[in-house]
């Protein structure tokens, strides 16, 4: 079972977080679970900005990220994040902007340990069906994947 520095409530599911003093080290969806008081000013500061982002979609965040991934997976993930609140991108979309294959930006979205931070819910198929999200085709994820979309209003 993973330690989480806190976990906080969110609708139908739960967000923990994984941090050192300085950086966000993990962001996971969980199944709906008790919240974990945050145990660090960082998890306080993350809760903080988790929860604004809950109230107002079009929140900013602002949390240092430990550095994850490959150079490709880094690549992948500075274009997901530069995707507007509200707005998606498709798989492949993201892949030209790259030079790269749909797949592989799949892949790196489903390896990306920061979601919500790094919207990688704003990547969805090319037909503006869900696709994927964090490796799964459907269940538990997927729903999550459905509520962040509908929570930004993105029309998918």
């Amino acid at each position: 079972m993973k330690s989480y520095s806190a976990v906080l409530s969110a609708p139908g599911f739960s967000i923990g977080i994984r941090c050192n003093d300085d950086e966000i080290t993990a962001i996971d969806y969980l199944e709906p679970q008790m919240e974990i008081v945050p145990k660090t000013p960082l998890a306080r500061e993350a809760v903080r900005q988790l929860r604004a982002w809950l109230k107002d979609p079009g929140f900013q965040f602002g949390l240092p990220l430990a550095p994850a991934g490959t150079h490709f997976q880094r690549r992948v993930w500075q274009q997901i994040a530069a995707i507007p609140a509200g707005q998606t991108r498709s798989y492949g979309e993201v892949a030209t902007a790259i030079h790269s294959g749909p797949r592989a930006v799949g892949n790196a979205c489903g390896a990306n340990p920061y979601p919500i931070v790094v919207p990688c819910h704003r990547v969805v198929a090319a037909n503006q069906g869900l696709g994927g999200f964090a490796r799964q085709r459907g269940g538990f994820l997927l729903d999550i994947k459905k509520w962040l979309l509908k929570h930004e209003n993105a029309g998918v």
